[in-house]
């Protein structure tokens, strides 16, 4: 798994403990860091993906929802609906990673973790979303974090 892959996955495992246990997001990310050997730079990226996604979570399912209406964010997988999240919040919010370099570590992501559909379904629904980046970009700009 390529370096900026792993810490990708790490952050998705800490979202997804998150997401389920209702753990507190700092030991959950310091208890995933401590688990990994991560070079220091990945450590920070881990942490910028976990503390930019989960406090904006709920606005973040907002935009996947339009994007995929026939599921219900309550009935989306918790490992996709992660990975989407992180997908969104790379395109949207953090600005440094290309849009197609985004949607193809979410589908590796969705590969490694996922059922067998959610690659499709997370190609699907980030390519509608890249679609609608500047527009979404400006929203969650006006959205306090």
């Amino acid at each position: 798994m390529k370096p900026r892959t792993r810490a990708r996955s790490v952050a998705l495992q800490a979202l997804y403990e998150i997401d389920v246990a209702g753990h507190e997001p700092g030991i959950v990310l310091a208890d995933r860091l401590q688990a990994e050997e991560l070079e220091p730079e990945l450590v920070e990226f881990v942490s910028q993906i976990v503390a930019g996604v989960h406090p904006m979570a709920e606005t973040l399912d907002h935009f996947i929802a339009e994007h995929a209406p026939e599921w219900p964010m309550d009935q989306v997988a918790i490992v996709d609906r992660n990975i989407l999240r992180i997908a969104l919040w790379e395109i949207a919010v953090y600005g440094e990673t290309p849009v197609k370099v985004a949607i193809n570590e979410a589908v590796e992501l969705a590969k490694t973790f996922g059922s067998d559909s959610t690659p499709r379904f997370v190609n699907g629904v980030l390519g509608s979303l890249a679609a609608r980046q500047n527009e979404i970009q400006i929203a969650l700009r006006k959205k306090p974090r």
